[in-house]
């Protein structure tokens, strides 16, 4: 199995409040203050979905 890569966005610059994704043929969600706690998981059409949303604010 291939190790995740986790990445914040470049919006969070010093920031420690962030969340980290990591994708794949999932993506990924964790919060960068508790990664021992896990992660949501989001289908490519979910993820989308959520930027697509996100984005139109």
């Amino acid at each position: 199995m291939s190790e995740q890569t986790w990445h914040k966005s470049s919006y969070s610059t010093g920031a420690h409040n962030c969340v980290e994704v990591s994708e794949g043929v999932t993506t990924q969600v964790r919060d960068t203050q508790h990664r021992e706690l896990g992660h949501l998981s989001f289908s490519a059409n979910e993820w989308t979905a959520l930027l697509s949303a996100t984005a139109s604010k």
